[in-house]
């Protein structure tokens, strides 16, 4: 609650009653963190055995059992003492909808979202945290999200739902596409093993960067173990993330067996340079092995060494990322991906394939023209074909079938246009905008977009130089602009009804993918943060 606080308590920040109301919001959502003392210091087990008796007595009582709820308005249950917190909560997001395609097969369908859960979360002695969420859904996409999961799918038994791992098939009445029923669960724990360094272990995502995408590590994937280890010092922090990738890449029945794991280790150091500007330095090397290869847990090491000394064939990425803040209301962030590339083919400038690399530009502009909680961000991402591919499944820039940084993969380029607006305490607009052009790879052919293929199964253009001539949007190209807007309102403490309404124009030289969307729809979530499906 450091952050809070000394917002509050700074004279020169100017806060409007929603800002006020977002502050009281933040405080209430992690209550456990506002200073406070405690009548006594019984032991953890003393006082949790006083606590279980004292519900005991409870028994038969029904206000009084009551009472023992939301004695915060954040936590359906929780219980605090000096030396232990526990917070529990319901999850639920019921949602339905109605979506018309047309030129496309399953034109008028009822999307849908069944999701129930349950969110834990807690710490011992303020020094050890942990959390945990376990849900079960069942879940029929938009059309777009169906197209996109039949390019990631290679196990035809399965289904597929974006951001999640094994999913099962579920029938779905006149969509073109069946429903997706599956199980999601996250977990870590959190602490600090001296002042200036956090460890944080569990199954979970991560996320480098500060836009809405990241071409350096996203959220698109499928949870995933990992070991991270975050060191600030001074002007510098460094990250270090040890992860267990799945590659899902199986033929069909035979999804009753261990899926192969592939590693990657990941370095990340940023500077701050002044009060205002950031700059990052990324790398990862994703690898497979018999056994784990120690040389990649070295903290200190760059990786591109250890590859060449080892003489390993392991996939090498190297980026960097840049942010500036400026005239109290502007931001402007930018990242830069080097899978793999040569200086003089990039000279050369004629499309070679090694030129392997990938840019973010975007800018943030915090209470637009004066109006307070306004906000708009304006992004743009590409990607040339081939980048984050590799030889097999053990080595792309994969997790459980999906791309690890830009859910489109690799041969694209993108703008997004985000707009935020909070008019009222409890009430919230949000708009998301985009405008993609991609290459789409026919049956049997490899363009560089798809990076579940091999690179070395890479098409060569017959008037070009061997290995030259590839460009973004190579293959049956297709273009997409996509609408998304969505009204919130929260009727209590993390209780939310949502309106949402898609606008989506696909037009390709691939004829299954000539077809426009609008889908709107309705949703009631509770303790669950909306995630928009932009692709």
């Amino acid at each position: 609650m450091q952050l809070t606080d000394s917002i509050l308590a700074d004279s020169h920040v100017r806060l409007s009653p929603v800002d006020r109301f977002t502050l009281r919001y933040l405080r209430d959502d992690s209550w456990e963190w506002v200073p406070k003392t405690y009548p006594d210091s019984l032991p953890l087990l003393q006082l949790l055995t006083t606590e279980l008796r004292g519900s005991q007595k409870q028994v038969g009582d029904s206000r009084r059992a009551l009472g023992t709820f939301y004695k915060k308005k954040n936590d359906f249950y929780s219980y605090e003492n000096a030396d232990f917190d526990v917070h529990v909560s319901p999850v639920i997001n019921f949602g339905y909808g109605a979506e018309n395609n047309t030129g496309a097969e399953g034109a008028s369908f009822n999307p849908y979202v069944n999701t129930r859960g349950l969110e834990i979360r807690g710490s011992i002695g303020k020094r050890l945290s942990f959390y945990t969420y376990l849900s079960d859904n069942q879940i029929l996409y938009p059309r777009f999200i169906g197209e996109y999961g039949a390019q990631y799918t290679t196990n035809s038994e399965l289904g597929f739902a974006p951001f999640e791992g094994f999913v099962k098939k579920i029938a779905a009445k006149r969509s073109a596409f069946p429903g997706a029923d599956f199980l999601a669960a996250r977990g870590y724990i959190t602490f600090n093993a001296l002042k200036i360094i956090n460890v944080q272990f569990g199954h979970d995502r991560n996320f480098f960067g500060n836009g809405y995408r990241s071409l350096l590590l996203s959220d698109n994937s499928s949870p995933y173990l990992f070991l991270k280890i975050s060191t600030q010092l001074g002007r510098f922090q460094y990250t270090n993330l040890l992860t267990e990738f799945q590659n899902s890449q199986i033929p069909p029945g035979t999804y009753e067996q261990l899926n192969p794991q592939k590693y990657a280790a990941i370095h990340h150091l940023s500077v701050n340079l002044g009060k205002h500007i950031n700059l990052g330095v990324f790398e990862a090397e994703v690898f497979s092995r018999s056994q784990l290869e120690l040389n990649y847990f070295n903290p200190v090491i760059f990786y591109r060494f250890i590859e060449s000394y080892r003489g390993s064939a392991d996939n090498a990425l190297v980026g960097f990322d840049f942010k500036a803040n400026f005239a109290r209301h502007y931001m402007i962030y930018s990242q830069l991906m080097f899978d793999e590339f040569k200086f003089s083919e990039l000279k050369a400038a004629n499309g070679s394939w090694t030129n392997k690399y990938a840019i973010q530009a975007g800018f943030k502009y915090i209470d637009a023209f004066d109006i307070p909680n306004l906000d708009i961000q304006g992004e743009m991402n590409l990607a040339r074909p081939y980048t984050y591919s590799h030889r097999s499944g053990q080595t792309n820039y994969v997790n459980y079938n999906q791309p690890l940084a830009h859910p489109l993969g690799a041969n694209f380029i993108e703008g997004l246009a985000i707009v935020r607006y909070q008019p009222a305490n409890r009430f919230t607009i949000t708009g998301t905008f985009g405008l993609m052009s991609y290459g789409v790879d026919p049956p049997n052919r490899n363009y560089g977009g798809n990076l579940l293929q091999n690179y070395e199964s890479r098409i060569e253009w017959p008037d070009q130089p061997l290995g030259a001539g590839h460009h973004i949007g190579q293959g049956r190209k297709t273009l997409v602009s996509y609408g998304d807007v969505r009204v919130s309102y929260m009727l209590k403490h993390n209780l939310f009804i949502d309106f949402q309404q898609i606008v989506r124009k696909s037009d390709s030289q691939l004829e299954r993918l000539k077809y426009n969307t609008s889908s709107a729809s309705f949703a009631l979530r509770w303790n669950l943060p909306y995630r928009t499906l932009v692709l």
